[in-house]
């Protein structure tokens, strides 16, 4: 029964994946079905389901809040008076706009998760597209490649990166001085590419400025209130795990969404009603589909048998073996959102190292608080770059991407897999070449 389990699960894992491919069903659909397939064939429990479901609260509790605190200030019509300054101040300049975007993305994406920061900085590019005349999910996708891109700056930049450096028992300070440059180079190389992937919204040149609409700003005594609460949010995020009773950014994302709500509700500008039945449910049942997915491989045994392979493949080679593994993730983590991916690579890797006698079997334990031998770090560091720039690849290889095509979809239009794909297979393919170089300089300097 196991192996037929094991068989199970990984087909329906791959159809899954080429029905999303394909587009011949929603993404959440595909997904959705593909986990109620493994409950009723008896491959899992509903139990497990929802047990896989849980082991990602925080990601999943995250994302709700953020949805929540944006979608209540929306009747504010703050965004819409940012995108007109900005293109204001870019004189309807196309490439000035790209540039923007840039700038204000990375740094955010330094100290919050690339996903979280699409969702605060998403809703300013529909208006800011309408008013210069371009197609809004071009500049969407972009921003996307520079969340996922920025956030290897730092250490909590990338969900993914947070659990591999975790997983190693890596500091934030670190991260900083021997990967924070690869991060630097992956957003510099987005720059470099822009022109060329988004050369017809780089030649816009809107020169009617003074025929702008000029939206004004509704409710200013609210908005002060929220821009309160949304500096409360942002700096918990940032300091909340390192205070002595830490506070996790899913529970500081609960909180700032509840006292948004409050607002709402207290100042009627909107009401708690329509604001709940704004979020974007779509994309938060897909992550939950996602996760008792890999949930089911792990628990079938799937993902020890490809560790097995993996030991095989690789040997005791670790400069060869990170190169290749900066391609196998990244192309694995452009079919399979990269947080669960990592959660399933972690152990995988793990096991693969002990299996080949590099480390003892002691980091196996969940627990476990050394230090892994420098020589072996290398794969670790590639399997944070493959996973968190192979998401730019295809529209499901990032919480940031499903984020922003769930914002796409509220504003009438669909960022179809082939479209995302146009702009994604690019820029992977150049940034994955340019970090296995990256990773190989290790050996090269150390």
């Amino acid at each position: 029964m196991s192996e037929l389990s094991s068989i199970i699960s990984a087909s329906v894992f791959v159809i899954v994946i080429i029905l999303i491919m394909s587009e011949k069903l929603h993404l959440t659909i595909a997904a959705l079905l593909g986990a109620l397939i493994l409950i009723f064939t008896h491959t899992i429990t509903l139990t497990e389901a929802v047990e896989f479901i849980s082991k990602s609260h925080a990601t999943l509790v995250l994302f709700f809040g953020v949805m929540v605190l944006i979608r209540s200030f929306e009747p504010t019509k703050i965004f819409e008076y940012i995108a007109t300054k900005m293109v204001i101040i870019a004189k309807g300049r196309g490439k000035v706009l790209i540039l923007g975007i840039i700038g204000i993305t990375t740094p955010i994406c330094a100290v919050l998760p690339n996903a979280t920061t699409v969702m605060l900085l998403a809703p300013l590019i529909p208006p800011l597209a309408e008013e210069i005349g371009v197609n809004f999910v071009p500049l969407l996708i972009l921003m996307v490649f520079v969340a996922n891109s920025a956030g290897l700056i730092t250490l909590v930049g990338d969900p993914a990166t947070f659990i591999v450096g975790d997983a190693i028992n890596m500091t934030f300070l670190e991260y900083l001085q021997k990967l924070t440059l690869g991060g630097i180079i992956a957003v510099v190389s987005v720059a470099i590419v822009a022109p060329i992937l988004f050369r017809k919204i780089w030649n816009t040149k809107f020169t009617h400025l003074e025929d702008l609409p000029h939206p004004q700003v509704n409710h200013p005594r609210m908005l002060i209130l929220g821009a309160l609460i949304m500096v409360f949010v942002l700096t918990f995020f940032v300091i909340g795990d390192s205070l002595a009773i830490p506070i996790s950014p899913a529970s500081v994302a609960l909180l700032g969404a509840t006292l948004a709500l409050l607002l709402a509700h207290h100042s009627k500008i909107d009401t708690v009603h329509n604001i709940l039945r704004d979020v974007d449910w779509s994309t938060l049942i897909f992550f939950m589909s996602i996760f008792v997915l890999i949930g089911s491989l792990e628990k079938t045994g799937v993902v020890s048998h490809l560790s097995g392979i993996l030991a095989l493949v690789l040997g005791k080679n670790i400069f060869v073996g990170s190169i290749l593994l900066v391609f196998v993730v990244g192309i694995l983590s452009s079919v399979v959102p990269n947080i669960p991916l990592v959660v399933a690579m972690v152990p995988l890797l793990k096991e693969y190292l002990v299996n080949v006698n590099l480390v003892d079997s002691s980091i196996l334990d969940p627990n476990y608080t050394g230090q892994l031998p420098p020589e072996v770090l290398p794969l670790f560091y590639a399997m944070m770059f493959g996973a968190t720039l192979g998401g730019n690849g295809t529209l499901v290889g990032a919480s940031s991407n499903i984020v922003a095509a769930g914002i796409a979809e509220q504003h009438g239009k669909i960022i179809s897999f082939h479209t995302f794909l146009k702009y994604g297979l690019p820029i992977m393919t150049v940034q994955l070449i340019i970090s296995s170089i990256y990773i190989g300089s290790f050996w090269l300097f150390k």
